[in-house]
């Protein structure tokens, strides 16, 4: 049995496994790279297999990073069975067109660009008819059943508690005499996320792949980051501004309004019921069409709910409601939120501020010191929202240059991943502990950082992978093969992606500040300060032409 690690090596995107086993190739997530340009260059790179050759798919969730290239690799050839939990089926159902609908939009955004300079255009990774039609190829499977895919190959599907669907796949694969168990962590789900099962403990493995988003870190505990959203919240909007919090559109958004909603059962003190009643008095925005299907997935899979959520919704309490609660479909409507004077909490994607409506929201929030720019998941590096996380004065949305004036916070609890308890209580919780762990998905210091743990703390020998490695499963783990890759990154090449970068900028502030001019209830001071900024600006590029 081998594997081969084409993905989430020493990073958190781009989940994406080769197996070959027993006569068979498959592949465990196919997710798509997210972060700096150069990292989302690598989606438009051929697959390092025949997708043709691939003779079925295990998918562990439905987030992007893991789903995110299936409808390229049906395009590409492969045909396969693709076998994932029920609301991973769902989810995909919505989130993968949508995908190719940003595909497709960016592709347009980006040829016009590339006919200005007489290059050729480029097809989007992949369209929305792409999206649609691979969804034919998914197999909806249970929690907790085994599953015979081949003659020698059988799968269980467990919940892994990081999101609705999330799973953590063990594979049993027999070759001649032997058997040989692999397990597929997946992304494992923070202990105590609202709304979702505890991740399952697996009771034995031979080889385990893990992930390690959170390898170096502990999160806060579920009661402080309840008070801490509380107080955030309750201050900003006696403060008279508005909270703005990036979500991804499926997951954290229904997690967050099902916390809104079981705050009020958790103390009982005066100070504490007046930040209540502050919050309850303001509107809460969900600005993500995708969040709105999402939520609608959300209702229909209630049987994956803890205990607790599913008693509440039995007794006519649906945790997902609640007064003041309003979803945006429109752009319209979404224009207006940012118009409205009256202070609000407005939830909208993308979670790490590099695309979507929730640009908007930062244009119009960041500069002003009234408002709270609250993050609630992870941020990676190379993206907007990492650097308003780690400190940044200054940021370029559309274009524009914006002071950091808002309030920044981040509640790390909320966050979808184990911390690095958790992940070694998910080690120390196999009764046959495994004679190797891959770790996966983590940047290189939480790596790190959990390698020595796990073996400082059982003995178990740890391995972290390189892109394209891979490695043969036995008595002793062997590297056999490894896929070499022509880097490009030189100062020079920098220098050219940071000019196509400034490009889309430039693009997009000229689309803002039209937006802002046409604006008829824009004050004469606004206009002097944006007249001021392009001046600046091209005196900026006045310097960069005469040096």
């Amino acid at each position: 049995m081998k594997i081969t690690f084409l993905g989430a090596t020493k990073m958190v995107t781009g989940s994406n496994f080769l197996v070959e086993a027993a006569g068979k190739k498959f592949l465990v997530d196919c997710g798509m790279f997210q972060g700096k340009a150069e990292v989302e260059e690598e989606n438009y790179r051929n697959f390092d297999y025949n997708p043709a050759d691939i003779d079925f798919m295990l998918l562990t969730h439905a987030h992007i990073d893991h789903s995110g290239r299936i409808p390229k690799l049906y395009k590409e050839g492969f045909k396969g069975p693709i076998y994932a939990q029920k609301a991973t089926c769902d989810l995909c159902g919505i989130m993968l067109p949508d995908s190719g609908h940003i595909q497709e939009m960016e592709a347009e955004w980006k040829n016009k660009k590339r006919l200005r300079k007489g290059q050729e255009v480029r097809e989007p990774l992949y369209t929305v008819e792409d999206a649609v039609n691979c969804l034919e190829i998914f197999v909806s499977v249970k929690y907790d059943e085994i599953i015979q895919v081949d003659e020698n190959i059988f799968v269980r599907f467990n919940d892994a508690g990081h999101m609705l669907g999330s799973s953590i796949i063990e594979v049993w694969v027999k070759e001649g005499t032997e058997e040989t168990k692999t397990v597929f962590s997946g992304d494992i789900g923070n202990n105590d996320i609202p709304l979702l099962s505890a991740p399952t403990m697996i009771e034995n493995c031979d080889y385990l792949v893990m992930e390690s988003t959170y390898g170096s870190r502990l999160h806060m505990k579920n009661d402080q980051k309840a008070e801490m959203f509380l107080d955030i919240v309750s201050e900003t909007i006696d403060n008279g501004g508005t909270v703005v919090i990036p979500s991804f559109a499926v997951g954290r958004t229904q997690e967050i309004l099902y916390e809104l909603d079981r705050i009020k059962d958790k103390r009982d003190d005066e100070e504490f019921r007046r930040k209540y009643k502050t919050l309850m008095k303001v509107p809460v925005y969900v600005d993500s069409p995708l969040a709105i299907s999402a939520t609608e997935v959300f209702r229909k899979n209630t049987d994956l709910f803890e205990d607790e959520v599913k008693e509440k919704m039995e007794q006519g309490d649906n945790p997902l409601e609640f007064p003041g609660l309003k979803f945006t479909q429109t752009a319209e409507e979404s224009k207006a939120l940012n118009e409205s004077k009256e202070p609000s909490i407005i939830i909208s994607a993308s979670g790490m501020c590099d695309v979507g409506r929730i640009k908007h929201h930062l244009k119009h929030n960041i500069w002003n010191p009234k408002s709270t720019i609250l993050f609630v998941g992870y941020q990676a590096p190379g993206t907007l929202g990492y650097s308003i996380v780690n400190g940044a004065k200054k940021v370029t949305i559309f274009g524009e240059e914006f002071a950091v004036n808002a309030r920044i916070e981040y509640i790390e609890g909320y966050s979808g991943h184990a911390d690095q308890e958790w992940l070694m209580n998910f080690i120390y919780s196999f009764i046959s502990k495994p004679k190797h762990i891959f770790l996966v998905h983590g940047e290189e210091n939480s790596e790190d950082v959990l390698k020595d743990k796990i073996i400082e703390g059982t003995r178990i020998g740890v391995t972290i992978p390189d892109f394209g490695e891979t490695y043969e499963l036995g008595d002793e783990i062997q590297m056999v093969n490894k896929i070499k890759l022509t880097k490009i990154a030189t100062l020079k090449q920098e220098v050219l992606n940071r000019l196509d970068k400034l490009e889309d900028e430039i693009a997009d502030m000229e689309i803002a500040v039209k937006e802002d001019v046409e604006n008829t209830e824009l004050r004469d001071e606004d206009i002097f300060r944006i007249n001021e900024k392009i001046k600046d600006l091209e005196k900026q590029i006045l310097n960069i032409i005469e040096g």
